[in-house]
């Protein structure tokens, strides 16, 4: 007698899964859903929307996955942050609103080739290294905030920081250039205000 057996219950398995299993599986479709609506729509600002659905989808498989600390990183910076800037961007160069016929190049084929080709080739190389790869389940969780603190301040402090700098860079670009095209509409005087 099995000790499943003597619980009463049966054992987990592929056709008998958790509401965590559940969970995960619906949110990963809508997820995926949302994400092949933000590539498909011809509205930038419909785009950008979805956009924050398929990003905060993958912050709750995160906290699914138990790696809370990456999860609060993905709404942070992708969906605080990023979204935030693209939205700004939108504005700031005073993007229609409706349907607009440049963001379709008329590459569509090409571009669903090269998706495919990248997806194929991202598959294999997980396979790949994950093939012969065992996960050890004793310690801390890998995606624990002391994990992945400890990682970052001890081998990714140097990137982390550049990249910093870069986004800082880029902000006071975007404001320097958002200054200036403001100073340049006609009719705009100082004396003028």
């Amino acid at each position: 007698m099995t000790l499943a057996a003597a619980a009463g219950t049966a054992p987990q398995g592929f056709l008998s899964p958790t509401g965590v299993e559940i969970a995960f599986l619906l949110v990963g479709l809508v997820t995926f859903g949302a994400a092949v609506v933000t590539v498909t729509t011809r509205q930038l600002v419909h785009a950008a929307l979805w956009l924050v659905v398929a990003l905060g989808g993958l912050a709750v498989e995160y906290l699914l996955l138990t790696a809370e600390f990456i999860a609060w990183v993905q709404v942070l910076i992708y969906v605080g942050s990023v979204i935030v800037l693209l939205l700004f961007g939108l504005m700031l160069t005073r993007a229609p609103i409706g349907r607009s016929p440049d963001a379709d190049s008329g590459n569509r084929w090409v571009a669903l080739a090269v998706a495919v080709a990248a997806a194929a080739a991202l598959v294999w190389v997980v396979v790949d290294a994950f093939r012969t790869t065992w996960i050890e389940l004793d310690g801390a969780p890998a995606g624990s905030p002391d994990v992945t603190g400890a990682s970052l301040f001890q081998h990714w402090v140097l990137p982390f920081e550049a990249l910093s700098v870069l986004l800082l860079a880029a902000l006071v670009g975007a404001i320097v250039l958002s200054r200036r095209a403001k100073a340049g509409t006609p009719g705009d005087t100082e004396g003028g205000r």
